[in-house]
């Protein structure tokens, strides 16, 4: 049977403003893992070193036949669900996206995320600095976010979410104090 390998990874999950989102990446059977030495947690690397590794991955899906996915939970979801629940949904949506078989699948998931029961699944703890996988999902909700609130910054110019991405820096506490809330911050996470 073929064996596909799942990596799992969310980027934005405490930010004041903005989506959740969560990148699932998919290698298929004898895929070469070498074609990803130096891959890293986004966390460790710059914003060009994410973008770089992003249009790697798009390659690799070309070339090698990764997959990838970032499914993005708003923050009214949040606001509705809890920032677990729907971390969760988006998760599952994500897994069963590339994945809606379970037999003959590997979810590699970061610290304490799940994926649905019926999947073989491993949580790993600090996954995102030890699986490749699990760093290129978490590349791929990173940079997906990052973008995604960019564009956002365009509704909404005078929060500037393309500096701070909805993080509660001092300018977006600034912000806030002088603005109140728009349609993208959590509610529940600005009281």
């Amino acid at each position: 049977m073929e064996r596909l390998i799942l990596g799992v990874d969310e980027a934005g999950r405490g930010p004041l403003a903005g989506p959740v989102a969560v990148g699932v990446v998919a290698a298929p059977n004898g895929f070469d893992f070498r074609l990803l030495a130096g891959v890293r947690d986004s966390k460790q690397m710059s914003e060009l070193g994410r973008e770089i590794w992003y249009e790697k991955l798009r390659v690799l899906e070309q070339e090698e036949g990764l997959r990838h996915i970032v499914v993005f939970s708003s923050a009214n979801s949040i606001d509705t669900y809890g920032i677990t629940r729907a971390v969760r949904r988006a998760v599952y949506k994500g897994v069963r996206t590339l994945a809606p078989e379970y037999a003959g699948v590997k979810v590699l998931l970061d610290g304490l995320l799940h994926a649905p029961k019926e999947y073989e699944q491993e949580t790993i703890i600090k996954g995102d600095e030890t699986e490749p996988l699990i760093s290129l999902a978490s590349i791929a909700a990173k940079v997906r976010r990052d973008r995604l609130m960019r564009r956002l910054s365009l509704r909404f110019p005078e929060y500037g979410f393309e500096i701070h991405k909805g993080y509660g820096t001092k300018m977006h506490r600034e912000a806030l104090i002088k603005l109140g809330l728009c349609d993208i911050h959590r509610k529940t996470f600005c009281h």
